[in-house]
């Protein structure tokens, strides 16, 4: 039963060292349309979870071994805010993490739980995620085991944000034919610059998923993007094409005012003209680099 497992290459966070809390099998309070993972019923907790130490020794040999890496990622066979001393493990790892930064990729639901809101406080990423803000998709996506208010939610995540020192990332998995609509990201849109996070990650399923639903297109993808306003924002799954976007000064501080540009759209869609009026504005001062979880974004300075 290994726990930990990589390292990995994210193009979201950098080179990531898996540590999976729930190694034994499936144990997950959601049940989404959209999981890689086999299709389960929404549990409480995690079953035979490894013990701190357990999880320590694993993760202390595999950093002698790889120890240039970027992220101690706590994932999960499900969903790792089960763990149940969740505390407890964040407290070890920062006495041995180095360089590297803590990041949980969670569903989000345990900001609604004191005492794991606490404990996530203690890492230095979170990501939660946020697949819709209408209470009705969220149920058909999330399929939660206990029902969750989405306004509760998004006011939890907002209030977490507020108290958290580390970066809030959020993620968006679209869904064909369930939050792929104007509508839908108008109200993830109000949510988000509700929680401002650091920044929001949209992708579709790429992977077999547990349900037969299916993923959109790049193009829709990129289209609902652009309903998302003053949040930085990532096309997690880009896929980007021959065309190279020829954009003046004046136009450039338009876009990114509208939406900052990260460092992959300006690499893979700018023309070179674009990218030197890029570097002008930010010589000017009118345009700066910010970081946003380890995504670098072009913003208005």
């Amino acid at each position: 039963m290994h726990i930990v497992f990589g390292p990995v290459s994210s193009r979201r966070f950098g080179v990531s060292l898996g540590v999976d809390l729930s190694p034994a099998q499936k144990c997950c309070n959601f049940d989404c349309v959209y999981c890689e993972l086999t299709a389960a019923k929404p549990v409480a907790a995690i079953e035979n979870p490894p013990s701190v130490e357990q999880v320590i020794a694993e993760v202390k040999a595999a950093l002698a071994s790889h120890p240039h890496i970027d992220v101690i990622t706590l994932t999960a066979n499900g969903e790792p805010t089960l763990y149940p001393d969740l505390a407890g493990l964040v407290r070890e790892l920062n006495l041995i993490k180095g360089r590297a930064k803590t990041l949980i990729l969670s569903n989000g639901s345990g900001v609604l739980d004191p005492k794991i809101c606490k404990a996530l406080k203690g890492l230095d990423i979170v990501k939660f995620s946020l697949d819709s803000a209408v209470q009705k998709t969220f149920a058909r996506i999330d399929r939660s085991g206990e029902k969750i208010d989405i306004s509760e939610l998004v006011a939890a995540m907002a209030k977490f944000r507020r108290e958290f020192k580390g970066e809030l990332v959020l993620e968006i998995l679209v869904v064909k034919g369930l939050n792929d609509t104007k509508v839908e990201f108008e109200a993830l849109n109000a949510a988000l610059n509700q929680i401002l996070p650091a920044r929001v990650d949209i992708s579709t399923i790429d992977r077999p998923p547990a349900y037969p639903v299916k993923g959109v297109s790049q193009e829709l993808l990129r289209e609902l993007a652009q309903q998302i306003s003053g949040v930085p924002c990532v096309i997690a799954s880009a896929k980007y094409g021959d065309e190279k976007f020829e954009l003046s000064k004046e136009e450039l501080l338009e876009l990114v005012k509208r939406r900052p540009q990260s460092e992959n759209d300006v690499t893979n869609s700018f023309s070179e003209s674009s990218k030197q009026n890029l570097q002008k504005l930010l010589a000017d001062g009118k345009i700066k680099i910010v970081d946003a979880a380890g995504a670098k974004f072009y913003r208005l300075a």
